[in-house]
């Protein structure tokens, strides 16, 4: 499990093997080649490292936190 944290440091979504998920457990998209798509393969976001920015690269979203064992996911 990987959480994913807004320009605050607030926990919106998290990711399991490539799988996005709302916190309250909503599939909504995946990680996809350097980006996140929605659940259409429409790309949402951009990711660059730990980094999730606009696609055109203009607006920084947020960040990936580190990854955690599958067994702490809630």
């Amino acid at each position: 499990m990987q959480s994913v944290f807004d320009r605050r440091g607030e926990q919106f979504a998290y990711l399991v093997g490539g799988m996005l998920y709302t916190l309250m457990n909503q599939p909504t998209g995946r990680l996809e080649q350097g980006f996140i798509v929605d659940l259409e393969g429409n790309p949402v976001w951009r990711v660059v490292g730990d980094g999730i920015y606009a696609l055109d690269g203009s607006e920084t979203i947020g960040y990936l936190g580190s990854s955690a064992p599958q067994e702490l996911a809630f």
